[in-house]
């Protein structure tokens, strides 16, 4: 077998394919952001605006590395 052999070739950016695997991370973070808001809600009910306002916090922020994620490969693709 020849070394210069070519098995399987890959076209395209695999910048998308590094973003769709780390957008596992922030979609498991919010998952986790507001299963536990849910149950603090529910423990709590009294306390629902203090939780509302840092599960907002909490989305917002897996949300931007999400969105960080999605851009870098644009900036340092080749």
């Amino acid at each position: 077998m020849a070394a210069t052999e070519t098995l399987a070739a890959v076209s395209g950016s695999l910048g998308s394919v590094g973003y769709g695997l780390a957008a596992i991370g922030p979609g498991v973070g919010v998952g986790i952001i507001f299963g536990n808001g849910t149950q603090a809600l529910a423990r709590q009910p009294e306390a629902a605006g203090l939780i509302r306002a840092n599960q907002i916090l909490g989305f917002a922020f897996c949300e931007a590395l999400a969105l960080i994620g999605l851009v870098m490969p644009f900036v340092y693709g080749t």
